[in-house]
């Protein structure tokens, strides 16, 4: 077993609540409650959760870690999350190396249920590792948020105690396949060349049928194994077929792979729109390859999610403002957050608000609160579904699709929301 590693969060002075927290409502209450006056008891909460410090899933998973990090920093300089009985919970989180495989994920989060006697649950990061840790967290009746997993069969299964923030995989690419129509009314034929997980599969289901909906033609559609290093077979295909756009992808490892070697050998395609690897900054790091690509993202720096946009959507907000977050961010880890960064924070957001309504830690009561839940985060709108095979699935979190584009000027890489027409940033661009 590798070394557990304990991230304890040590309360500091209670002056700090406020400006440095980053989970406080907006609207204070208007009144105290009759248990300000209650002596003050510090209790330690417990979260545990694996990431994937090695295989395939380090990349992203690392980044949800420090999402996951800074939130118990915030937490902590604000004095710890506050209860109606004048309790104050300090959050230290408990987390193991999974390794990217879905076997050590279920006897880890056992061992974190029975061993570490953890008291809520934060999920690891990719679709097929969240189902694992989330059979085991229901068969235990731990209540554990889930960011890095958006496979819809993994929220259909009548689970109880699991709560979704991502976007469901089914919605990933619609987005992309309404951004194509638009951009360039003549692309008639598409490719779907994706990876053969749960996650990625889910995708493409839900994207075909919506592509032949919107008129496309699905000229191919070939699935490639996790861990796939030599697409040219695949390539091979899609050039014999000569689609106008390529759609699919998987993870990071895989969609980098693919983008550059479809770079490589000039595939002559219009429309490259790939999931997972586009959003995350280091896919630049394959340089023009990188350039025009598509990705959708769950989050990005330039959304405008805020008080004032809450205001007008009737929801109530909570917390800091993404620019907040991103400064923080930035900060602590010298790099820019990504949309798995972002997600990591608000699931904590998301427990640490749950927990503040229930006004308790007792399970039950936190589920009630998390049932209840409709509000926008600096992440976007949260909101999850109450009916009996759904349940905890999110149903109200919108995706946003980035492009990577050269700066006129400087000529360096950078990414622009290019969809919906609402939040964009910038026009999107065809393949040159």
């Amino acid at each position: 077993m590798r070394a557990m590693r304990h991230f304890t969060a040590l309360a500091t002075a209670a002056g700090l609540l406020g400006a440095a927290c980053g989970g406080t409502t907006a609207t204070p209450s208007a009144a105290p409650s009759a248990a300000t006056n209650a002596p003050t008891v510090t209790k330690t909460l417990n979260i545990g959760f694996t990431n994937s410090q090695t295989g395939a899933q380090r990349v992203a998973s690392t980044k949800q870690t420090e999402g996951i990090k800074l939130w118990v920093d915030q937490v902590t300089k604000a004095g710890g999350i506050k209860l109606k009985d004048g309790t104050v919970l300090m959050p230290k989180i408990t987390f193991y190396d999974d390794g990217s495989a879905t076997d050590r994920v279920q006897q880890l989060y056992t061992k974190l249920i029975n061993d570490d006697k953890v008291d809520f649950l934060l999920s690891p990061y990719s679709s097929g590792l969240v189902k694992a840790a989330a059979v085991v967290s229901e068969q235990n009746g731990k209540v554990m948020i889930t960011a890095g997993g958006a496979d819809d069969a993994t929220m259909e299964q009548g689970f109880k105690y699991i709560y979704q923030v991502y976007t469901p995989a089914s919605k990933y690419l619609t987005g992309a396949i309404d951004l194509i129509g638009k951009l360039d009314p003549s692309i008639k034929k598409i490719a779907i060349v994706n990876e053969k997980d749960s996650f990625s599969t889910s995708v493409v289901q839900a994207a075909q049928p919506y592509a032949t909906g919107k008129g496309f033609q699905v000229v191919l559609s070939e699935g490639y194994d996790t861990g796939t290093k030599d697409f040219a077979p695949f390539i091979n295909k899609i050039i014999a077929a000569a689609p106008d756009a390529i759609v699919g992808g998987g993870h990071f490892d895989d969609g980098t792979t693919f983008a550059k070697q479809l770079y490589e050998k000039k595939v002559n395609a219009r429309v490259i729109a790939l999931l997972v690897a586009p959003p995350e900054p280091t896919f630049a790091d394959i340089g023009d390859a990188a350039q025009f690509i598509i990705g959708p993202s769950q989050w990005e720096t330039q959304v405008k999610y805020s008080a004032e946009a809450a205001k007008s959507a009737n929801l109530p907000y909570y917390g800091l403002t993404a620019k907040d977050f991103t400064d923080r961010y930035t900060t602590k880890y010298s790099a820019p957050p990504s949309y798995h960064s972002a997600g990591g924070y608000a699931a904590g957001q998301v427990l640490q608000k749950a927990l503040e309504d229930a006004g308790s830690t007792d399970p039950e009561k936190v589920r009630a609160a998390l049932d209840k839940m409709d509000l926008m985060l600096f992440y976007g709108h949260v909101k999850f579904s109450t009916d009996a095979k759904t349940h905890g699935k999110q149903i109200a979190h919108d995706m946003v699709y980035v492009q990577w584009q050269k700066d006129s000027y400087t000529n360096r890489l950078a990414t622009q929301i290019v969809w919906p027409p609402e939040a964009k940033s910038a026009d999107a661009q065809l393949r040159k």
